[in-house]
């Protein structure tokens, strides 16, 4: 089904309100999940974002506020910042000033408003034995008593914001697309559950909601936007998205601010005065899986410049 006829069939297949109402629990594939109870029949007649007027943009907007009153008790402000010209926003990651803390993991969920119980997390940090980048060596529930533990190694990974993503591709109703700074966004009010994005995305940088998100209302961070950090349902994906309503700001992503090392570093790639730019030019940057043409805008490279065999690629993936 293209994202044009989505809303067709749902005024047109289903004829009149009462139909509508009727069908809402038929129409996300775990509806027992308790998704059902957020659809509503303006939210199911809702246009896709990208066709939006001003006017029904301020409505959606007025509407998730009031619904953040109503449910937690907090009087937020939604906003919906637009992509500047001239950017592409890009990461790079120095793995070795990673500690493997995962200080940016849960800085990342308060931001986001994403849920605690069970947290959903954006990134995924990896220990892996040092000097292997081998995804399959990784461990992901990894329990020291003191960090960074001698002999391993720390890979954060999340969404690599592809500039060939697959998961667009994949989803039938058009729920996911890039921006023009090159970021991969998802209208949570247009998803419908089918999780097709989850399978396409190789890797595993997207979470669906079994549940409804558990925030305590007084941990909800009251500044959200459309495309971001505000309450998501039971039954939709989410991901991480460069934290827009930050970085279109002018503000550096939550999980960068919250790494005791500076390991992370985010930027316009189009700056050729940008520490991005100059990381690409002197840095021996790789990214990962690189076989799959998915061009990832998240560059890992090594601070130190530790000897690598001058003709062997990282190991990725088992290979």
């Amino acid at each position: 089904m293209s994202a044009s006829s989505r809303r067709a069939f749902l005024k047109g297949a289903l004829g009149g309100a009462g139909g509508l109402a009727a069908a809402a629990a038929s129409l996300t594939p775990l509806a027992r999940t308790g998704a059902a109870a957020d659809l509503t029949l303006e939210k199911l007649l809702q246009p896709h974002y990208l066709r939006l007027t001003q006017e029904e943009l301020a409505r959606v907007l007025a509407r998730i506020e009031a619904e953040v009153r109503e449910r937690h008790g907090v009087r937020a402000e939604v906003s919906d910042h637009k992509a500047l010209p001239g950017v592409e926003f890009a990461f790079a990651l120095d793995v070795d000033q990673c500690v493997g803390c995962r200080r940016c993991v849960h800085a990342c969920a308060v931001e986001n408003n994403s849920s605690r119980a069970p947290e959903i997390q954006y990134i995924r940090v990896l220990e892996l034995p040092e000097g292997s980048l081998d995804l399959e060596e990784g461990d992901h529930h990894y329990a020291p008593e003191s960090l960074p533990r001698a002999g391993r190694t720390y890979l954060p990974i999340q969404c690599q914001q592809c500039a060939n993503p697959p998961c667009v591709g994949a989803c039938p109703v058009g729920a996911t697309w890039q921006e023009p700074d090159g970021v991969t966004v998802i209208d949570y009010d247009w998803c419908i559950g089918c999780r097709l994005c989850m399978a396409a995305c190789p890797y595993w940088a997207r979470r669906f909601n079994f549940a409804p998100p558990a925030v305590p209302s007084s941990a909800l961070h009251p500044r959200m936007d459309y495309l971001t950090n505000r309450p998501r349902s039971a039954g939709v994906v989410e991901k991480c998205h460069f934290c827009l309503h930050r970085t279109r700001a002018g503000l550096q992503p939550a999980c960068v601010e919250a790494c005791p090392n500076g390991a992370r570093k985010f930027g316009n790639v189009l700056d050729p005065d940008g520490e991005l730019a100059w990381i690409l030019a002197r840095k021996s940057v790789f990214v990962l899986k690189p076989e799959l043409g998915t061009l990832p805008r998240f560059y890992y490279y090594a601070g130190a410049e530790r000897a690598r065999a001058a003709a062997a690629p990282p190991r990725l993936d088992g290979e």
